[in-house]
């Protein structure tokens, strides 16, 4: 190579569009992939258990069973994830999803598959997402750098959300075939999600390799604990999403409220979704400059709004646009506390930081499952869903008074993110 084409190259800018960087394409059809079959086997699950039992509180016993592992593996999970290959993490999460999702199959086809078997698969599947879930987040800052970083947030998103709208609709349709069908297409998806991963190559890869001590294990909690701004936005996704999770509730309002079959149910699923990336690609394209913090708060206000509205509606069309409002609004807030997250967290103790993070999200999501599920049980889907809606909208003026340096956060990454 010649001086002038040694000096070009060194002097080129930085890609600036995240289809320039393969891997986070990769990463990009990975989620899509493993979401899309969670998904899938959702709409299966939810479907077939309601079926065989008709209780809301084993509706709810499913969330609490994804919720568990988050925070019994929680430090476990955050050690494996900063300490070795996040490619190789995921490729056994995988491989354990797709044995479980052959349980679940071979028990539908010969009878034997009972409440409490599918308890036990359920939770083997869900420590699989334990891992999985905070290792494709920490991924990303390996990936991409960070002034890309808002806007690789918002486009991972997409994935999600893309998997979202598609993976209970095609879930729903395939379940007229059979549970036997959903579960081996999804097993398929996950085998497949298995390779992809493998060509995933990184810019960066630091791993934490200093010896395990106390002080290291609970590293995570303590940066989180004395950085107000982090502990602000998690905590608010926590009790916002405890308050109101409704997904639980989804096959009871489907089947005894909107008096639909399986492909409303799957509707209602992919519906969240399309609101849901339809702003995660505006995030995409273009992120969020000023008002970082008011713009978080009103997307949450936004959210709990959404849920009213769709507990109170008999109308199947009315419930999909309430449930578009508040995939839309979740997105926003989503993309906003994990850029906050990202920017601001050392990449070598990322996977401990977002462990913590996925503990507050994902214990908010599965217990605010199980708390909708016995609510119902007690006083009625509809008024556990509006008691939910109410407040969530109450949680967003308590963190307002509660944390007043969020509101006033005007941009996503932090004045640190170049010291990274």
């Amino acid at each position: 190579m010649s001086l002038p084409d040694m000096l070009s190259s060194e002097t080129s800018p930085a890609p600036t569009s995240l289809l320039q960087y393969p891997s986070f394409v990769r990463l990009w059809f990975t989620r899509t992939a493993t979401t899309g079959a969670f998904q899938m086997q959702g709409v299966a699950v939810g479907w077939q258990l309601y079926e065989m039992t008709g209780s809301a509180i084993d509706l709810g016993i499913v969330g609490f069973l994804q919720f568990l592992p988050l925070v019994v593996l929680n430090l476990v999970v955050g050690h494996v994830t900063d300490r070795y290959d996040r490619r190789a993490i995921m490729r056994t999460c995988q491989i354990v999803k797709v044995l479980m999702l052959g349980l679940l199959g071979l028990g539908s086809a010969m009878g034997w598959l009972t409440r409490e078997w599918m308890f036990a698969i359920l939770l083997v599947s869900s420590t699989a997402r334990a891992f999985e879930i905070p290792v494709m987040q920490a991924l990303l800052p390996s990936i991409v750098p960070v002034s890309l970083l808002p806007r690789a947030i918002a486009a991972s998103a997409t994935a999600q959300q893309t998997a979202i709208i598609s993976g209970p609709a095609i879930g729903g349709l395939l379940y007229l075939l059979g549970p036997v069908v959903v579960y081996a297409t999804c097993a398929i998806i996950c085998a497949v999600a298995a390779v992809l991963v493998s060509f995933i190559h990184l810019i960066s890869d630091k791993q934490d390799k200093r010896p395990i001590t106390l002080e290291s294990v609970f590293a995570g909690f303590s940066f989180v604990w004395n950085r107000r701004v982090l502990l602000g936005v998690m905590s608010l996704d926590l009790f916002v999403v405890l308050v109101g999770g409704i997904t639980a509730l989804l096959p009871i309002f489907a089947k005894d409220v909107l008096q639909t079959g399986p492909w409303g149910l799957g509707l209602l699923r992919s519906a969240p979704a399309v609101g849901a990336l339809t702003a995660s690609l505006v995030l995409a394209r273009w992120s969020i400059e000023a008002k970082a913090g008011k713009v978080l708060f009103l997307s949450v206000a936004a959210f709990g709004m959404s849920i009213s509205v769709f507990s109170l509606s008999t109308s199947l069309a009315l419930s999909l646009i309430a449930l578009i409002g508040y995939g839309a609004a979740d997105a926003i807030s989503v993309v906003i506390r994990h850029s906050m997250v990202q920017t601001r967290t050392p990449t070598e103790m990322l996977g401990r930081v977002i462990t913590v993070n996925s503990m507050f999200t994902g214990s908010s999501g599965s217990l605010g499952e199980f708390r909708a599920g016995l609510m119902a049980a007690w006083l009625g889907v509809v008024p556990a869903a509006l008691i939910g809606g109410i407040g969530a909208i109450a949680v967003v003026f308590i963190w307002m008074r509660a944390f007043p340096e969020l509101p006033r956060i005007d941009k996503l990454t932090s004045e640190e993110e170049g010291k990274r």
